[in-house]
């Protein structure tokens, strides 16, 4: 999926990083450890959470936020990790009948949406997964209310 997506602007584009990344106190696992925790994250999380299944938008947001943190956590590539994550929560959110997620980056009340959602993401890497629960859950909810009005 990152190569497809940004194969035609990085060389690198779909290879795992091999470069250490922090951003503010928080440094993320070492470059060196990325190909065995993909291999982990391939073998338990996704395998057991994809394709997903169909059902309560509560029971279906929680596995898209347990595979939307593990993934971030692990942060295989250089660039696009939060992207490529919520391009996966999307397609999880499809496959189990629900519509793209409207997370509400842009427009008013957006910064506080995007911190919302970023301690969330952090609670997440503690396996605290209840706050991005609520914002799957709510991002739904908005386009299905977008497209109700429609």
């Amino acid at each position: 999926m990152h190569h497809d997506w940004l194969g035609g602007l990085y060389a690198w584009a779909g290879q795992y990083r091999t470069v250490e990344l922090q951003k503010g106190n928080f440094t993320w696992p070492p470059a060196y450890r990325v190909t065995e925790n993909m291999a982990a994250f391939e073998r338990g999380t996704l395998a057991q959470l994809t394709p997903c299944r169909p059902g309560p938008l509560d029971r279906v947001a929680e596995a898209v936020a347990m595979t939307h943190a593990d993934l971030l956590l692990i942060h295989p590539f250089r660039d696009g990790n939060g992207q490529l994550a919520r391009w996966l929560a999307d397609l999880m959110l499809a496959q189990a009948g629900f519509p793209v997620p409207d997370y509400g980056f842009v427009g008013r009340g957006s910064a506080l949406r995007r911190e919302t959602y970023l301690r969330a993401v952090t609670q997440g890497y503690l396996q605290n997964y209840a706050e991005l629960v609520s914002c799957f859950v709510e991002a739904v909810r908005c386009r299905e209310r977008d497209e109700a009005l429609r």
